[in-house]
């Protein structure tokens, strides 16, 4: 399949129009090669995930985050200079869809909404108007109605069968029951006034500060940066699976940085 197809796919579901200002999604690393047989998605595009693609066959490669939201010179010995080596040496190109992913609750970012079947949605940072047959505004965030109530715990239950929780914190006020949540995919606390707004009992993010979680005033559950978008790239791969008929597409799983403490 030709590259061009595979990227228009792609922009499809994570327009670039909409990517944050200071973002760069998009193509961050160019080859020779014109087509690929193999895709592989993942979250990072490090030095592990990007060996692991390249052993799958994988001819292109997307990514959620950018390889550098600052491109340097390649002048250390570093793991930006290493999966520069890696894609240079295998002629295989690199793709981000970050933000212009994350904009789009009608896609991958959406996953959670529909897992909980949440109604009456609304984003909570529009940033452009919606894609074609779209409900949805595009913009950072989403907030909506649980079909019933649930507590807390519940929720964390329901949470827990699709994503890993061993590091998840909680701060703020814990209603008994919860009608209304919001979330954002990634670092996303800085929408908590809006999550707020919303009329959201529970804002679920990651990478909650000190003082944000010290201001809070509705129940603020922090299941860090890596777990709710390590299960939208693993959906954006089904979804680009359905799309793309007669492409393999590959899924490169990870596992976030932070772990639990051991204490003796």
């Amino acid at each position: 399949m030709q590259l061009i197809e595979i990227f228009s796919a792609i922009e499809e579901i994570a327009p670039l129009r909409a990517a944050a200002s200071w973002d760069v999604s998009g193509l961050q690393v160019a080859a020779h090669r014109a087509d690929a047989d193999v895709l592989a998605v993942c979250l990072d595009p490090t030095p592990a995930s990007v060996r692991q693609a390249l052993a799958s066959g994988a001819q292109c490669i997307l990514s959620h985050h950018p390889l550098a939201l600052k491109p340097a010179l390649p002048r250390r010995l570093d793991a930006y200079h290493e999966v520069l080596r890696l894609l240079f040496a295998a002629d295989v190109p690199l793709y981000s869809a970050h933000t212009s992913l994350d904009v789009n609750a009608n896609g991958p970012a959406g996953w959670l909404a529909d897992e909980l079947a949440l109604r009456n949605l609304a984003v909570l940072e529009p940033t452009a108007s919606p894609l074609i047959d779209a409900a949805l505004p595009l913009g950072f965030g989403l907030a909506g109605d649980l079909p019933t109530p649930l507590s807390l715990t519940q929720i964390v239950s329901a949470l827990g069968r699709h994503i890993e929780l061993s590091t998840a914190t909680v701060c703020g006020p814990s209603p008994k029951n919860i009608s209304r949540l919001a979330y954002c995919t990634g670092s996303g606390s800085s929408l908590l006034r809006e999550a707020r707004a919303s009329g959201a009992q529970l804002f679920i993010t990651g990478d909650v500060k000190y003082h944000t979680a010290l201001e809070a005033e509705i129940c603020l559950l922090d299941v860090g940066h890596h777990s709710l978008e390590e299960e939208m790239m693993r959906r954006m791969s089904q979804v680009l699976a359905q799309r793309l008929a007669g492409l393999n597409i590959v899924f490169v799983p990870s596992a976030s940085p932070l772990r639990p403490a051991l204490l003796s």
